[in-house]
């Protein structure tokens, strides 16, 4: 069995996306880490942790790449296939975790995973919108 490494990078990295309101990009997660490591180690540490089961990758509107948390997943299996929310105004992804669609496909078809993203816009731009 491999050993889990846990190196500063990663323990920042999945703290960051812990405490995320909503789905980051690279860029954003290598904003926030104010020259921590590099673009390329950062990319190493999410693959990592989508490996262990702790993020999953959402594809936005604009197929940018973010990363967020899981709820539920482990090593062997991860359980992300909820719907996902892309702000057309501020740009946020948001996992929707309790609403998972009902997909049949056709005979001999094999999902191993999904990528449902809405676009739309969020309720704190609605918000904001409507106070205005």
């Amino acid at each position: 069995m491999k050993q889990v490494r846990n190196t500063q990078a990663k323990t920042e990295i999945l703290h960051l996306l812990n405490n995320a309101t909503s789905a980051l990009s690279h860029h954003e997660i290598q904003e926030k880490l104010h020259g921590l490591c590099n673009r390329v180690t950062i990319y190493r540490v999410l693959e990592r942790l989508e490996k262990e089961g702790k993020i999953h990758k959402i594809v936005n509107m604009d197929g940018v790449i973010n990363y967020a948390r899981c709820h539920n997943c482990h090593k062997e299996k991860h359980l992300h296939n909820h719907l996902h929310f892309n702000c057309e105004q501020c740009k946020e992804v948001t996992c929707i975790d309790n609403i998972v669609p009902d997909i049949t496909l056709p005979e001999n078809f094999t999902a191993h995973s999904y990528n449902f993203v809405i676009s739309g816009i969020c309720r704190k731009c609605n918000d904001l919108h409507q106070t205005s």
